[in-house]
């Protein structure tokens, strides 16, 4: 065999490897038909709006990139060096260009910011919203002409180490690491964390909004299309964060009713001491309903007193803003204790020093110093 035959079987063994590395890389374009692009085809409305902002804005930003890339191979392909283009060493400056170069980005810098602008008042996530979908307003025709707004369905979200809960305060239920909405019915979700930022993102329904301990974020939104849908949390927690994910559910009005029957019927009670106990760390919680919520519960975690020995955050800051409980409240304050890493699952902080008691001049118009008194 000859060096020229060699080496005309070797280029015949590659191109054969390339054929078919080619086809078993098919069955992953396969596996991708699979993926749902929840993001770009969302079934809520607040999503949807979202949606068609973000392809606005690529759509606008193309109008230049495009152009761009096409005259950078152009000019390339006509000025190389093999071809025979008209060399002006004297040009310097042309009015139509400089005008075209500087107008149309201004234009796309200002269709963009005001499309910003609109859509971050018109898609607050504390706005209620004006519409049910493109087709539907939130207002509901009468006879009498008059309109009357569709009350939102109130969901208090609450996030734990490492699941979710929701309360529904209007039904006197809860469910843990489910949510189920109807379908095209507003939804006002009020959110808090028990110890830890987290972040709600139900990426079908809206954007994502941040859950803070002692804070309480609004969002509102709507679902149009029945169906099951992921939601999970965007800022890592902790250990549990990979798996802390819920399903989301819309449903139609009976299949609702239906829905909160059943966990009024079976479901568990869940009470300020069955809450301490869920609110303790854990992982891959089932999902699970309750019945028996207190009205006060959520207004409890947000206040971080859900154990009665502890001083809500909105009693201490009424005190705070009256200008404190003096010597005599200083008992109050001195028996409380930051117990985050206890509830999460560590030991008790050691004992900091803090002050019991400030001494006042005896004289009013003297000169006698403020001594401090130190406490472990």
């Amino acid at each position: 065999m000859g060096i020229g035959e060699g080496c005309s079987r070797i280029r015949e063994v590659l191109s054969l490897l390339r054929i078919y590395r080619f086809l078993a890389a098919l069955p992953a374009f396969v596996l991708l038909g699979g993926c749902q692009m929840v993001l770009l085809a969302p079934s809520g409305d607040v999503a949807l709006q979202q949606r068609n902002l973000m392809l606005a804005s690529v759509a606008l930003m193309l109008l230049v990139i495009i152009p761009v890339m096409a005259l950078t191979i152009f000019v390339a392909w006509r000025y190389r060096a093999s071809a025979e283009a008209t060399y002006h060493p004297n040009w310097n400056h042309s009015l139509p260009l400089e005008v075209v170069i500087w107008s149309v980005p201004l234009l796309i810098i200002v269709v963009l910011g005001a499309m910003t602008w609109m859509g971050t008042h018109l898609l607050d996530p504390y706005r209620p919203l004006n519409r049910i979908s493109a087709s539907k307003p939130s207002v509901e025709a009468k006879a009498g002409g008059n309109g009357v707004a569709k009350q939102p369905l109130v969901i208090q979200v609450v996030a734990l180490d490492w699941k979710w809960l929701f309360l529904y305060p209007g039904q006197g239920i809860a469910s843990l690491n489910e949510v189920v909405a109807p379908v095209d019915q507003p939804i006002e979700f009020r959110i808090t964390s028990s110890s830890v930022m987290n972040s709600l993102f139900i990426p079908a329904l809206a954007g994502q909004i941040y859950a803070m301990p002692g804070m309480q974020t609004k969002l509102h939104a709507v679902i149009n299309h029945a169906g099951d849908f992921e939601g999970f949390s965007a800022n890592y927690s902790g250990a549990g964060f990979s798996d802390m994910r819920f399903r989301f559910r819309g449903v139609d009005e009976k299949a609702f009713g239906d829905w909160v029957q059943g966990a009024i019927g079976k479901g568990s009670p869940l009470g300020r001491d069955e809450y301490l106990v869920l609110e303790k760390p854990s992982e891959r919680e089932p999902v699970r309903q309750f019945r028996d919520v207190p009205p006060d519960l959520f207004g409890a975690i947000l206040n971080m007193c859900v154990d009665r020995a502890k001083m809500c955050t909105r009693d201490m800051m009424a005190m705070d803003a009256k200008g404190g409980g003096g010597k005599e409240g200083i008992h109050i304050v001195a028996q409380l204790e930051y117990d985050k890493s206890v509830r999460r699952g560590g030991q008790p902080m050691p004992p900091r020093p803090f002050v019991t008691a400030i001494c006042t001049p005896t004289d009013v118009y003297g000169t006698a110093g403020v001594t401090a008194r130190i406490a472990n």
